[in-house]
């Protein structure tokens, strides 16, 4: 079958399309047909070698799918023909992909299998983020509404949390590198849509700080964040985008009585899984109600695997970057 193979380490180029062997599933485990396959920015760190624990070339990369399962193992609930969507540890820039049956889920009624090639990770890391691991109250509380801050609100996972956050009554300030990008996080439901260096400022013209931020950016961000909190606010990290690790000061923490969470889906399914799929119920409901909506950018066919790792890296996207086989 055809897949994209990561021979060495380096920068998009080395993603090279090969021929390689069909994978079989054992009795807890299924094969799915690719469909869509999600590019996340994991997959980036991975094939640069900075990725902690990342997987050693060569290997398929792609952690992210959605398709129809083509074969089944004797263990598992799901049949051939079953629409799914699946977090992977590997392989899914593929024509086909194997996974054990409890990392795949029904696609949410009325989703495209493209569409549904979000909700494994951006989806389901924006719905943790906000509520399992971040707390967020949904409108009525006593003290009103909270206030959301969303790093990164124009791409993959900040414009599924932009619109989770706003469903659920929160006031959702989102920052974003440009005009155009701003814009399109405030179409999405941002009550503010913010450059990234007037955080600090906006936030404290228009609220006395924020009580939750969510924050897959680093760097310059992550400190402007803890500068925007609220007594008591809360931070979750969820990822490095910028390549720049971000440090805090316990004093910062300790007479703001905030606290940093840190958040990475793959250790939490290892880990938590009951905690983490208890996104997908709400998440069901949502999508296939179009409360909220998969926004997908741009896709690119696998043979342009290079391109797409391009096109991600250059923060060009709004939305979901795909595969597709």
């Amino acid at each position: 079958m055809r897949a994209i193979r990561v021979p060495a380490y380096g920068e998009p180029a080395v993603l090279e399309p090969a021929d390689v062997s069909e994978p079989t599933p054992d009795a807890t485990a299924v094969r799915i047909d690719v469909a869509a396959a999600g590019i996340n920015f994991a997959d980036l760190a991975k094939r640069r070698g900075t990725y902690p624990d990342g997987p050693t070339p060569p290997y398929v990369p792609g952690i992210e799918v959605a398709g129809q399962i083509a074969e089944a193992g004797d263990r598992t609930d799901l049949e051939p023909g079953d629409a799914v969507a699946a977090y992977v540890p590997r392989g899914g820039y593929a024509e086909s992909v194997v996974v054990t049956a409890d990392r795949a889920f029904p696609v949410p009624d009325g989703l495209s299998l493209r569409e549904a090639a979000a909700v494994p990770i951006q989806w389901v890391t924006a719905h943790n983020a906000l509520f399992e691991w971040g707390g967020l109250e949904t409108a009525g509380a006593d003290d009103g509404p909270e206030r959301v801050l969303v790093h990164a609100g124009a791409g993959g996972v900040g414009s599924a949390a932009v619109q989770l956050a706003a469903a659920a009554g929160a006031e959702v300030f989102a920052t974003a590198s440009t005009t155009s990008k701003r814009k399109f996080a405030a179409d999405l439901g941002a009550d503010h849509a913010i450059a990234y260096d007037a955080v600090p400022d906006v936030i404290e013209e228009r609220a006395e700080g924020v009580d939750l931020v969510l924050d897959g950016v680093g760097g310059d961000a992550f400190d402007r964040s803890v500068e925007a909190l609220a007594l008591g606010g809360r931070i979750v990290a969820y990822g490095l985008a910028s390549g720049e690790v971000p440090t805090v000061s316990t004093p910062e923490l300790l007479f703001g009585n905030h606290s940093v969470i840190g958040y990475h889906l793959g250790e939490a399914v290892e880990r938590q899984p009951e905690r983490v799929y208890t996104a997908l119920e709400p998440l069901d409901s949502l999508l296939s109600s179009r409360d909220v909506e998969v926004v997908v950018d741009r896709t690119f066919s696998l043979e342009e695997a290079a391109a797409a790792h391009e096109y991600v890296r250059n923060r060009r996207s709004r939305g979901k970057v795909l595969l597709e086989p």
